[in-house]
């Protein structure tokens, strides 16, 4: 990146970008109950979403705490399978909404950036994630100006979270079988109409983790963050009917912008900066 882009957001501190990334990370909500699987908690359940699960997840059992799916010993191919007829039984109920008939793939933690490498515990329907408060992955990329203006894309009025706000260049979604340098380049350009030989020159740019409670249950997930210097001239233009315009903001417009934005695309402008000072 270039020093320029850099200088231009030199009047943001370290603060104000720590005060921005811990915005993001909200505390569990009380009333909220563990969902445990080989040992460990793998996600959080909204209150009553228990009591579905119990109804309609076989070998899921009341603990003390929680809830314990009992599917150690099951392979992630029979796992899923599993999930497959349980989200469906709760959509079919009016308990998933969104139906996006895209998978998602659950790791548990690991200690890498996820790949179609990682043996994966399982994989569902995206639009469960929330509702089993499993954490999920996406990738977002910022689109810096040389002279460090950035591009903010405005969400289109027809998306199911977050319409009308202000969010990065592109973001999506990890889905299953996709490498992060993949789901970024294919983003960018769906989102964005930035042709792949621009979109390869992202750098990464670490990534944070983003929870919260939603009407659909925990949002739990990890954001990949990359930075991208667009080429002079070069204008994003939306392709998929995802974004309704674009506008490039200053660093002072956008500071001024940001409770105009997403808090993920906050967090991860945020993010971005701090990697630009950190390789500066």
């Amino acid at each position: 990146m270039l020093p320029s882009t850099l200088a231009a957001w030199s009047a943001v501190d370290d603060q104000t970008l720590g005060h921005i990334l811990r915005g993001v990370d909200h505390p569990v909500p009380d009333g909220f109950k563990p969902l445990e699987l080989l040992g460990r908690r793998i996600g959080w359940l909204a209150p009553g979403h228990d009591d579905a699960l119990l109804q309609h997840l076989p070998l899921c059992q009341k603990v003390p705490q929680g809830l314990r799916w009992h599917a150690d010993d099951l392979r992630p191919v029979d796992r899923s399978e599993l999930l497959a007829r349980v989200a469906h039984k709760l959509h079919a109920a009016g308990l998933l909404t969104g139906w996006r008939h895209e998978l998602y793939s659950y790791w548990g933690e690991i200690p890498m950036a996820p790949s179609p490498s990682e043996a994966e515990w399982f994989r569902m329907e995206r639009c469960a994630f929330r509702f089993f408060g499993l954490r999920s992955h996406a990738v977002h990329i910022n689109g810096f100006c040389a002279d460090g203006r950035i591009w903010c894309g405005t969400r289109a009025l027809s998306k199911a979270t977050d319409p009308g706000r202000l969010d990065n260049l592109a973001a999506g979604g990890l889905p299953v079988g996709e490498s992060l340098l993949d789901c970024a380049v294919r983003e960018l350009y769906e989102e964005a109409g930035i042709p792949a030989e621009v979109a390869h020159q992202v750098r990464p740019a670490g990534s944070l983790l983003t929870r919260r409670r939603e009407n659909e249950g925990w949002h739990d997930e990890r954001l990949w963050v990359y930075n991208l210097l667009l080429p002079a001239g070069l204008e994003p233009c939306n392709q998929d009917g995802e974004v309704s315009h674009f506008v490039c903001l200053t660093p002072d417009q956008a500071m001024a912008k940001l409770a105009e934005m997403t808090e993920d695309a906050a967090g991860v402008l945020a993010q971005g900066l701090l990697a630009l000072r950190s390789a500066a």
